[in-house]
């Protein structure tokens, strides 16, 4: 396994790289903060899980409590409504409040705290929940893509296409599947993971520039159209 701990590495690290680069952009150029703090925190998560696993950290480690919160964080409401509410700014010129953006991170800490601590009492219940939730934001996404093939933008609408089936497959796979030969710290199934999270990152924020850019260009063509006044 001892390659697959160095793949692990590596996966973990370009996710890391992927969501602090991309999440300070998506605040930086567009102000979008769903988009930009989620992306932030996945990579934060990401760091959290690479020390974890760096040290060799046991199950009562601190560690090992914030991994399980910002995992249930993410995946309830992190990248399924945040995504999609984040990703409305360009398809739908969705404009969310302060109140929306704060009120939607609160809702994914709550979530993402009843999910982790109380997940035994939940059992299965929860892990159909994660499923579902994937389910509906990969048919968004699945429109997401049908748009960026409509503008013209077919490179970022394959490849969002392919992040999304991967993404799909990870979610569908988490909590059921146990990779043939795989350790019992899931190091291959992980390696897989987090190599399909940073990508997802990745594709959609590239994705999100080109949507927005033509966006730009659609209005400035209105603008150009509209009569001088006398």
């Amino acid at each position: 396994m001892a390659i697959w701990e160095l793949l692990f590495m590596v996966a973990d690290i370009w996710m890391i790289a992927v969501g602090f680069i991309y999440g300070v952009l998506f605040i930086r150029n567009f102000r979008n903060y769903l988009l930009g703090l989620e992306w932030i925190i996945v990579a934060t998560s990401g760091t959290n899980f690479l020390i974890y696993a760096l040290l060799q950290a046991g199950q009562e480690s601190p560690m090992y409590s914030m991994a399980y919160f910002l995992d249930a964080f993410s995946r309830s409401i992190g990248i399924t409504l945040i995504l999609v509410l984040g990703l409305m700014k360009v398809t739908h010129r969705y404009k969310p409040s302060a109140a929306m953006d704060i009120g939607v991170f609160a809702l994914a800490a709550v979530a993402g705290f009843i999910l982790s601590r109380f997940a035994e009492e939940i059992g299965l219940s929860g892990k159909i929940f994660y499923i579902v939730a994937n389910v509906l934001t990969t048919i968004f996404l699945i429109y997401f893509v049908k748009r960026l093939w409509e503008i013209g933008e077919r490179g970022h609408a394959v490849w969002a296409g392919i992040a999304t089936a991967c993404g799909f497959l990870i979610a569908a796979t988490y909590d059921f599947v146990h990779i043939p030969g795989d350790d019992a710290e899931r190091t291959i199934f992980y390696t897989l993971a987090l190599t399909t999270w940073g990508l997802q990152m990745f594709t959609y924020y590239r994705a999100y520039r080109a949507f927005d850019a033509y966006n730009k260009r659609v209005d400035s063509r209105a603008l150009s159209t509209v009569p001088a006044t006398a």
